[in-house]
């Protein structure tokens, strides 16, 4: 067995795309390149999708240790040891405890070395609470979870990257009329160390490049449209300077995304989600990652939801999963 460990897959919500995903992302293993995976799910219900989608993929049971040995010839699936009933379409309650289960034991797998980063299919969160999931997202969980298996106290940072743009929304699924509130100078510059820090230990950038984006329209016309630019954002980065950080801003959002723009920062952080997103949907939907930077191992996801609407109909592009299996490879292959 080769000595670098592979890299743990959660099913997602048996439901949704994730299975699908897994199968077409196992099937282009040899053209992509990519390093060997194992799934953590139902071995039978990979296998109904594999057979009700005409996608020829031998599945294997078996545990994470073996599972280099098998990837060549087979799908690698750990089992849970619970079972996913996941109809097309239709999420159910049902499916809770195999979805949590498949993403902690992903995590246990790193925290035992068995596995060196945790890739993570699509969740429904509807589907989550209705079962009695406390956290508000994925995020806030694998952030208990490294808490549990490292033990200390971490938080999680999400940054969507594509190797056209690279962007971390500081506050994320809240309304827009709770922005204000919650962007406080403590949140801004415990965000900005975090991305700085791991820039460099995860993407070994030497000095990273942070900007931030204003909240309000022209980052606020100097007091005219709004003053958190003024009263928080600003003192924030420069905080951060003092700090020894590469940060500027606040800048007007609506010019820092073009092409000569980008080429003058490595991430950008903007005070709301869709600030974020929305640059780097249109320039790399297929393609972005959703990485969770601030905890003590890799995770990364595809930057797409379950998409319900076509699940089972064979249409799922695995190309944003490829590229977060690609990019959880070189993240920590290099630092073996």
């Amino acid at each position: 067995m080769s000595a670098i460990p592979p890299l743990a897959l959660t099913q997602g919500d048996p439901s949704g795309i994730g299975p699908e995903l897994a199968l077409k992302a196992y099937r282009a293993r040899g053209k992509e390149r990519l390093a060997p995976f194992f799934a953590l799910g139902d071995p039978a219900h990979f296998a109904r999708v594999a057979k009700a989608l005409s996608l020829e993929v031998p599945i294997e049971e078996t545990l994470p240790e073996r599972a280099n040995d098998i990837f060549e010839r087979a799908l690698p699936v750990v089992p849970l040891g619970v079972d996913a009933f996941g109809e097309f379409g239709a999420p159910s309650p049902e499916d809770a405890a195999s979805t949590l289960l498949s993403i902690e034991r992903a995590v246990e797998c790193v925290a035992r070395k068995e596995a060196r980063a945790v890739v993570t299919n699509p969740i429904s969160k509807s589907a989550l609470y209705s079962a009695g999931f406390k956290h508000s997202g994925h995020t806030e969980f694998l952030s208990a979870l490294a808490t549990h298996y490292f033990g200390g106290d971490y938080r999680a940072v999400m940054m969507l990257w594509s190797q056209e743009l690279a962007v971390v929304p500081i506050t994320i699924h809240v309304a827009l009329s709770e922005v204000p509130h919650l962007l406080t100078r403590e949140l801004i510059v415990s965000t900005g160390r975090i991305v700085d820090a791991d820039l460099k230990a995860r993407f070994g950038l030497a000095h990273p490049r942070l900007v931030f984006a204003g909240l309000n329209p022209h980052a606020g016309e100097a007091g005219a449209m709004g003053r958190e630019e003024i009263d928080v954002i600003a003192p924030a980065v420069a905080e951060l300077r003092a700090l020894g950080v590469d940060a500027r801003g606040p800048l007007p959002a609506d010019t820092l995304f073009h092409s000569a723009a980008r080429e003058k920062y490595d991430v950008a952080l903007c005070p709301t989600h869709d600030q974020a997103l929305i640059p780097i949907k249109t320039l790399a939907f297929d393609r972005g990652v959703n990485v969770t930077l601030g905890l003590p191992f890799v995770r990364t996801s595809p930057d797409h939801g379950t998409a319900f609407d076509i699940a089972g109909k064979g249409l799922a592009d695995p190309s944003s999963l490829i590229e977060a299996l690609r990019l959880a490879d070189r993240l920590t292959r290099q630092q073996l």
